[in-house]
């Protein structure tokens, strides 16, 4: 069986239910689509989830895919439960385990953790008997840097367990409201979504395409990003918002300088009511500052008068190599390089103003105003959603 550990959500005190139940259903609802309805059982187990069959051995090799990406898990532990409860019996399985894995000269100790504090022994006693019945097989013990550690958890069962794979961690996904990701084909949006969802953000992508400028390869692109990034939401709603109006419009309107601006203002008022139809609480973008002329902080304070939610970006600090980093891990890397630019390279100027000044900025685009916002509406309804 698995024996799965999650982080934060044990801090939550009188919510931790709510989030406990939030993670169950996910792996509930990935186990469903593997197995079609078999015997694998989801269930709490004082501070711990089981995911078990009901009628023997669990098929860890088919489930552990599906549910290793859900967000709120720490730990995945491939375990051994047993409803036994006295020391001698516990010692002679502790060790038939440890035997069974085929270990050859390794060191070894054995910790156990008691949760159930009605158990007549302490935890160093368990370990001491289970570990004395180790020893008498051969192994030798090292209670500092052991090659293999065997754990004991004495719960309403018992649990015993040596290996185990690591979870994503974060909170359950959608526990902290909804928000809009502006969605791009580079590096930098794909992991801005993934570390927002990561702490609960249900994520609505927006793509602002821009043909005959770009290709539909970007798009493709694009919603092949928002899939990677399903693997770890369930779905993702992808909006392929018409951008190219807008950008024609703004560059009759505005000098090549400070066109950049202009286009990212007119996302973030796209995005924005895309957000109150969606009943999201804010908008996500990949800016880091300071990477490109658009993300100095005298660019983005200029952008950000647009916006009527706050705008969060969790990559602000980052070094690009950083964010590449995690892009490989996440796995929207060889998605990212694929050489399809989106309108966000395309109408770049050479030499884009990177202090504009936010009053100035503001002036000018009042006196466009309304054709802006009418060219607004218009684009947002003319968008196409996808479930991917």
């Amino acid at each position: 069986m698995l024996l799965v550990k999650y982080g934060e959500i044990s801090l939550r005190k009188g919510n931790r239910a709510h989030f406990e139940h939030q993670v169950l259903d996910a792996i509930r609802a990935r186990i469903k689509g593997a197995v079609g309805g078999g015997y694998v059982h989801v269930k709490r187990e004082q501070g711990r989830f089981l995911v078990e069959n009901a009628e023997g051995d669990l098929d860890v090799a088919m489930i552990l895919p599906r549910i290793k990406h859900v967000f709120g898990i720490t730990d995945f532990c491939y375990a051994l439960k047993t409803k036994v409860r006295d020391i001698d019996s516990l010692s002679m399985i502790g060790r038939d385990f440890f035997v069974g894995c085929g270990f050859s000269d390794v060191t070894f100790k054995v910790e156990t953790k008691r949760s159930d504090k009605n158990y007549p022994m302490t935890s160093t006693e368990i370990s001491t008997e289970i570990g004395a019945k180790i020893f008498d097989s051969g192994f030798q013990v090292d209670l500092h840097r052991p090659d293999k550690t065997l754990m004991v958890e004495i719960r309403n069962d018992v649990y015993f367990y040596i290996e185990s794979e690591k979870g994503v961690g974060g909170l359950p996904y959608g526990s902290s409201g909804r928000g809009v990701l502006l969605l791009s084909g580079g590096f930098d949006s794909p992991v801005a979504g993934y570390l927002m969802a990561r702490r609960g953000v249900e994520i609505i992508a927006a793509y602002f395409h821009s043909p005959p400028f770009v290709s539909e390869r970007a798009l493709d692109k694009v919603r092949d990003l928002a899939s990677e990034l399903s693997k770890y939401t369930g779905r993702v709603k992808l909006y392929n918002i018409p951008f190219t109006e807008i950008q024609l419009f703004l560059k009759e309107n505005v000098s090549e300088v400070k066109l950049t601006i202009f286009l990212k203002r007119a996302m973030l008022h796209v995005a924005s009511q895309l957000a109150e139809q969606e009943k999201a609480l804010c908008l996500i973008t990949g800016d880091s500052v300071g990477q490109v002329a658009s993300q100095t902080v005298h660019s983005l304070a200029a952008m950000d008068s647009a916006a009527k939610l706050p705008v969060l970006r969790p990559l602000a600090a980052m070094d690009k190599q950083i964010i590449i980093d995690i892009a490989r891990e996440i796995g929207t890397h060889d998605i990212s390089i694929r050489p399809y630019e989106d309108c966000c390279t395309v109408f770049v100027a050479k030499h884009p103003e990177n202090k504009p000044n936010k009053g100035a900025v503001e002036g000018i685009e009042a006196r466009f105003a309304k054709e802006l916002a009418e060219l607004v509406i218009k684009a947002l309804e003319s968008a196409e959603v996808y479930s991917v």
